[in-house]
């Protein structure tokens, strides 16, 4: 096997990428303090096709050297917007028929592997701060909770690693 040169891939232009279709799914980060966590969400949203970020409250924004180191790009290609208030947004987006989705450790929370996205429902998924998660408001806000199980002597995952786990499993049950 040989890996495949960056021509090879075949990757879109950034304006190419604009005009896509996304994915039917909104990333809103609460209180994400750590800014190669916000750089690492850009990528992986600009690899899933997520249709846009919110960064709220503290969550740091674009254009920032830590963020771009992780990013690598993908500030420039996906749609993000900051909003003071998390809850706020959240209250904004059910009105417009989000269905909103706190990934957390919850009572009564539904294991990923469990959770099924209703075919052409939109989505926004909350992700919490590392140390705090996602503000209590915001969970009791929210339509699901989702917990991703974990089964070492650690209690949760890093944010962008989280964001990895839920968004490729919301892709790979929508796709089919």
């Amino acid at each position: 096997m040989r890996k495949l040169s960056m021509d090879e891939l075949n990757r879109d232009s950034v304006e190419d990428f604009k005009n896509k279709k996304k994915l039917p799914l909104t990333l809103i980060l609460d209180n994400v303090r750590s800014l190669n966590n916000v750089g690492s969400v850009f990528r992986t949203a600009d690899a899933f096709m997520v249709e846009k970020i919110y960064l709220c409250g503290i969550t740091g924004t674009p254009p920032h050297r830590d963020i771009e180191k992780t990013a690598l790009g993908a500030t420039e290609s996906v749609v993000w917007e900051h909003v003071p208030c998390t809850l706020e947004l959240v209250k904004q987006l059910q009105a417009q028929d989000y269905k909103i989705v706190s990934v957390e450790q919850a009572e009564n929370s539904i294991m990923l592997h469990k959770f099924v996205p209703e075919p052409e429902q939109h989505y926004a998924f909350v992700l919490g701060n590392e140390v705090f998660g996602v503000q209590q408001e915001v969970v009791s806000f929210s339509h699901t909770v989702l917990e991703i199980p974990q089964f070492g002597t650690k209690h949760s995952l890093n944010i962008s690693v989280a964001t990895g786990v839920v968004v490729w499993d919301f892709l790979s049950k929508s796709i089919r």
